[in-house]
């Protein structure tokens, strides 16, 4: 077993790479006290070679594998990517390309929704994947070779399932199905998110209007000060805190202490200044500058029949396509197309619309209907 602990290396490793036209990656982090991820392991195989890659190891620069991870002729294979490409995305302050997520090629190929790694190693290769060292700690030292074994084990099996995924996806004509969510994962703003949009995680759905601009505010003072500190933005302030503290509108300190969830004594620190000339900041905002909350978003009923049609349907066609549901609809999309022919979601566009959407359309036109036929949903011309 290969554990690569110094950068002449790790460059000896990677040198060869460039000429493959794809390599697998995966990553072991920590982050339970952290904003940033620890990045604790790095594991890359090629089709001839494979090899764990120690980060916190003294001296090492991983130069030559940020080389590899951004040449655009090596696609870098992961498993339910997102998680993985953040780390990288903080070292190298780009996206990895191209990109490939098994996870995602895998519900196109009919192998269930949002399937985990090793189930799915299971049932492509038939492998089994030892999870002995699943909930290890990876920044202690020294590892010991089950945990090695474990973690290399991720990227030669993932191997495998790419090569028999690709060939399943160019047998069935699928792999366009699953670019545009292959591009969905280049966009930057998956994987860092800029303080002044922190406010978007929030669910503003109940907010009153005067609570809106203090709210992004507040929102923005956490982000900052999360990422800067590199701690978890929850141990700064809880989300249901911030809608307080915006409910609030406190103006002084003896304001701040009195409101639920501050802790003691919090209000006379340098945060508890930060937060008080959030508020300020967030009620000063021109009501024209604030962005618009759609709070009754939904407020037009759904027809609960027209509804459970279309979920019939979804499954119908994801049983016929040999599709994971949500690959083409969620529970949101069925809401919106139930409401409107125009809905504007991902099931009416592109082959998700020639494979659900226009049928869809169809059905709700009386157009089309659903029978029972040997047990089995069938379309009915109407």
């Amino acid at each position: 077993m290969k554990v690569i602990t110094k950068t002449d290396e790790l460059a000896h490793f990677c040198a060869p790479l460039s000429a493959h036209a794809f390599i697998t990656v995966d990553t072991e982090f920590m982050r339970e006290r952290t904003y940033w991820p620890q990045l604790c392991l790095i594991q890359v195989a090629s089709p001839d070679d494979e090899a764990i890659i120690d980060p916190m190891a003294d001296g090492i620069d991983l130069a030559p594998l940020l080389e590899v991870m951004a040449d655009e002729n090596v696609t870098k294979v992961f498993h339910a990517a997102r998680q993985d490409v953040e780390i990288f995305y903080q070292l190298m302050e780009k996206v990895p390309a191209p990109l490939f997520d098994t996870q995602v090629a895998a519900m196109a190929c009919g192998y269930g929704d949002q399937i985990g790694y090793e189930p799915l190693v299971r049932m492509v290769t038939g492998a089994q994947v030892d999870k002995g060292s699943r909930f290890t700690d990876w920044s202690r030292r020294p590892l010991s070779d089950a945990q090695l074994t474990y973690a290399l084990g991720d990227v030669t099996h993932l191997r495998d399932v790419y090569v028999k995924l690709l060939g399943q996806l160019k047998e069935t004509n699928r792999f366009g199905w699953v670019r545009e969510e292959m591009e969905a994962l280049h966009e930057a703003d998956l994987y860092f998110i800029r303080p002044e949009f922190a406010w978007k995680r929030l669910k503003m759905r109940n907010v009153r209007p005067k609570e809106i601009g203090p709210l992004i505010e507040l929102a923005a003072w956490r982000e900052n000060e999360a990422q800067s500190r590199d701690v978890p933005r929850g141990r700064l302030l809880k989300d249901d805190v911030l809608f307080e503290v915006a409910r609030s509108a406190p103006k002084t300190t003896q304001e701040l202490g009195r409101i639920r969830g501050i802790p003691k004594g919090f209000e006379r620190s340098e945060s508890g200044k930060g937060i008080l000339e959030a508020v300020q900041f967030g009620l000063e905002i021109p009501k024209e500058d604030l962005p618009k909350i759609d709070r009754h978003r939904n407020k037009e009923p759904v027809s609960a029949d027209v509804l459970d049609l279309l979920r019939v349907l979804l499954k119908r066609q994801c049983e016929t396509y040999d599709v994971a549901p949500k690959l083409i609809a969620n529970a949101a999309d069925l809401e919106a197309i139930a409401r409107s022919d125009d809905a504007d979601v991902p099931a009416m566009r592109g082959w998700r619309r020639e494979v659900f959407g226009d049928i869809a359309l169809k059905l709700k036109a009386g157009e089309l209907g659903l029978k029972l036929e040997n047990g089995n949903v069938v379309l009915v011309e109407g």
